[in-house]
């Protein structure tokens, strides 16, 4: 790939990505987005013939954001529907005829959860209340109710097998931290707390399996630990109680008199679910999904990859998957899970040189076959720049000068970085830290690290304490802590291949990021101003005070409150770790980026700050101090190839122009 190419951005923002594989309720059909045509499209590919059918006709969002769910009969498939990117959703049905209906329109945002064994009932989680709560809708009737209403978010709710129950997870302890999984009726009335992990952990439900007609995730009934007969309703599970996430099996013992009904329980309220817990907790591991044969399929993380891993029920012997190196992951499951049939599994692939496709893999041969090549234009796979792992150890505290707050040090830590070379030399370096900030990077295709390299720039990807994959310890070293050890830890792993990568240019350094990763940009560029010379910040950050009261509200209760407390309980944290305080400390060019629907970070964001700046004397124009820009029909950011080829050319313009060049 060469920058010199007038046409390379194009062709890089038009490679055609697959997004959410799901599979039919029988397994035999896979839908998913797919952008062959240069809109985003709902696509169904038969895994028996290869033939791939395209179902809609710009009736789906043009952003691929949300997952999909099956109809119970195979014969439709719901997504999520909103406004340019604004993530009010509602939802909608699409037929194998191409019939687009409305299924559901609320106000706020909704997301599809599950679909009953008939095909009546959805669990449904919204906030079109206040907060995201767990509600369900009967198709037949017409009727929506609300079947949670706590507090704090409640999210994953899944039926049983024979819909008489449901799992969702919420936390109603006095700590933030915690996330408990409930079990209740499927009127949500008598919630029962399973009490799987200690006060302060991270419980998730996964998928059920067994009891009644042993629907659950395509899994027949059978036997287990416990369970000689089949005679049990399981719920899978994942927690992070001793650190590194484990993946654990819950079993309701059959009390019920009906046969047709879900295994009752006797676990008292307080009291705690008989559990097993799988593997050896040298790995961070999440459930996926039960799997014929009383198996189960987990995720487990080691650096920066991600490799699928067997386990079986019976025994607890785990076994990991030959797949290559790199990401396998496996969409959105559902009800179905990711078993095509007895023996065959969906898996979804994808490493820096190779862009994501559709896997069979055969359990009995231990090989796989591609179900859908990726594609790659005029590109091939190896002209892509390949990631190296790279680590440092980092107290928070970095060489370079802190502008904005001092900081003590921190607790030492291993802090795992990507790099990847352009091959320019001298090199300049994208600083390029990703969102969440509960997110990592890992060893899979980045559309716009690859852009970046195009573009000449070598790029540095840095897993920051409170990045995921390294267990709960690590995500939590982040707790009231924004804007302090993590973005030390982003600046000393910059000044760490600075000083090892004798190619790097230490002249030309810009950070960037979105997201989470555009509020770390603006702090990067007003707290570490010697070690930066340009920064574009994406649908970021600037005030968190006017950040919290303007979010939706489960981002305000997950995610500020849980990492900041509220601004009234803490207004000097809020206002000290505001990249907007800090303004005056910029001395790089800015480029500024935000899309005007964005609900998650709204564009007052980047207005305020740029108005605060503009209030100091910085000049805002295209050879200004800072540059701005709002991306409109777009909100917290796009998969759109005209989208993203808007922002790529964006981001090139600004690169070429401010640091192109060697000074």
């Amino acid at each position: 790939m060469s920058k010199d190419d007038g046409d390379a951005l194009e062709a890089l923002a038009s490679l055609p990505t697959i997004a959410h594989p799901t599979l039919s309720p029988n397994g035999r059909d896979v839908a998913f987005y797919y952008d062959t045509t240069g809109r985003n499209q709902l696509h169904v590919l038969d895994t028996e013939t290869g033939e791939l059918d395209r179902w809609s006709d710009g009736d789906v969002p043009r952003n691929a954001r949300w997952f999909l769910r099956w109809d119970a009969d195979g014969d439709r498939v719901f997504f999520h529907r909103d406004d340019d990117g604004d993530e009010q959703n509602d939802i909608y049905a699409l037929t194998r005829d191409g019939t687009a209906e409305s299924v559901l329109e609320l106000d706020g945002q909704a997301t599809l959860q599950d679909v009953s064994a008939d095909g009546d009932t959805l669990l449904v989680n919204t906030n079109a209340d206040g907060q995201m709560n767990v509600h369900r809708y009967d198709r037949p009737a017409d009727e929506f109710s609300k079947l949670t209403d706590y507090e704090r978010a409640a999210r994953n709710p899944l039926f049983s097998p024979s819909d008489d129950r449901i799992a969702y997870a919420t936390n109603e302890t006095d700590d933030f931290d915690n996330l408990d999984v409930y079990v209740a009726n499927a009127d949500g009335s008598e919630p029962q707390n399973l009490g799987l992990g200690d006060v302060g952990a991270e419980a998730f439900p996964v998928a059920w399996s067994g009891g009644g007609g042993g629907r659950g995730n395509g899994v027949k009934s059978g036997t287990e630990r416990g369970d000689p007969d089949g005679n049990s309703t399981r719920l899978l599970v994942t927690d992070n109680t001793p650190d590194l996430g484990r993946t654990g099996i819950v079993t309701f013992e059959d009390t019920s008199t009906d046969a047709g009904a879900d295994a009752g329980t006797d676990i008292d309220t307080d009291g705690d679910a008989p559990v097993t817990w799988y593997g050896d907790g040298e790995f961070e591991e999440s459930a996926v999904g039960f799997l014929p044969a009383d198996r189960f399929l987990a995720l487990r993380t080691r650096d920066a990859q991600t490799v699928p891993v067997v386990y079986d029920v019976a025994s607890g012997d785990g076994r990991e998957l030959d797949v290559p190196a790199g990401v396998t992951a496996v969409g959105h499951p559902g009800r179905r899970g990711v078993s095509i049939d007895e023996n065959r599994l969906l898996l979804q692939h994808t490493s820096p040189t190779s862009r994501p496709e559709l896997l069979a893999y055969d359990l009995e041969t231990d090989t796989f076959e591609t179900l859908l090549e990726a594609e790659y234009g005029p590109f091939a796979p190896d002209e892509f720049a390949d990631a190296e792992y790279v680590t440092v150890r980092s107290d928070g505290v970095p060489e370079t000068p802190a502008a904005a707050v001092d900081h003590e040090p921190a607790a030492e830590l291993e802090i795992g970085a990507l790099l990847y070379d352009s091959g320019e030399r001298p090199s300049p370096l994208v600083v390029k830290i990703h969102g969440g900030p509960r997110a990592r990077d890992a060893t899979e295709f980045d559309l716009y690290t690859q852009m970046l390299v195009v573009q000449g720039f070598s790029v540095l990807e840095v897993n920051y304490r409170g990045s995921t994959g390294r267990g709960r310890e690590f995500v939590e070293h982040l707790l009231d802590d924004w804007g302090g050890a993590e973005q030390g830890d982003v600046a000393t792993a910059a000044e760490h291949v600075l000083e090892t990568r004798e190619w790097l240019d230490p002249d030309r350094v810009v950070v960037f990021g979105g997201s989470y990763g555009g509020y770390s940009a603006y702090w990067q560029a007003v707290q570490y101003p010697d070690l930066y010379d340009a920064a574009i910040a994406w649908i970021g950050l600037t005030d968190l005070e006017e950040q919290y009261e303007t979010t939706m509200p489960h981002y305000r209760t997950e995610l500020m409150e849980k990492y900041l407390g509220t601004p009234a309980e803490n207004p000097g944290l809020y206002e000290e770790r505001s990249p907007i305080t800090h303004a005056d400390n910029l001395a790089a060019p800015l480029l500024m980026v935000h899309g005007v629907n964005d609900s998650r970070v709204p564009v007052s964001q980047a207005r305020l700050f740029r108005d605060e700046l503009e209030s100091l004397g910085y000049e805002t124009s295209p050879g200004g101090d800072i540059e701005y820009r709002e991306l409109g029909e777009e909100g917290h950011a796009s998969t759109d190839q005209r989208q993203q080829l808007r922002t790529f050319e964006l981001l090139a313009d600004f690169l070429e122009r401010r640091v192109g060049e060697a000074r």
